[in-house]
């Protein structure tokens, strides 16, 4: 690929992404005990608690570290005058250029979670698809979201 976007999010992204791996590992872990406990009625194998087990282990490994990781690492976005170019992706790199004259409108949006940590994340609206830029400081939030509601009305005036 020829050259990045420039801006990559916040480092606190990581964090919350690691806080919902943690937190969807434990829904598994509560679902493997529910298992554990068929097993034991049922009077299943009882090498089923050791698949149950590596199950949760190699899930929270993967959602808690490896994943928010590599998800964080290649999150990149750029604003330009005439388009917004968005870098992300696990396994597969996926970019996109949303040209500033298709953007509908711009939200911001702020969870409790992201609240906690001071993030905000933001949507942006065109006629067809919602991209989303996540895990943005609050303030450089809002504050990208009114350079690109400006530079949005600006490019509807040059057509």
């Amino acid at each position: 690929m020829e050259h990045q976007p420039k801006n990559q999010i916040s480092r606190k992204g990581l964090r919350v992404w690691r806080l919902y791996g943690m937190i969807q590992t434990a829904i598994l872990a509560v679902l493997m005990i529910g298992a554990g406990v068929l097993t034991y009625f049922f009077d299943w194998p009882q090498w089923l608690y050791a698949v149950y087990a590596a199950i949760v282990i190699v899930y929270g490994a993967l959602f808690i570290y490896l994943f928010p990781k590599i998800r964080w690492e290649r999150w990149r976005y750029e604003v330009r005058e005439q388009e917004i170019e968005l870098q992300h992706g696990l396994f597969i790199v996926k970019r996109t250029l949303v040209p500033m004259v298709r953007v509908q409108h711009v939200d911001t949006e702020q969870g409790p979670i992201l609240r906690k940590y001071d993030l905000a994340e933001i949507s942006i609206s065109t006629a067809a698809t919602t991209h989303t830029i996540p895990a943005l400081i609050t303030a450089e939030a809002d504050e990208l979201r009114a350079r690109i509601s400006v530079l949005a009305r600006v490019a509807e005036d040059d057509v």
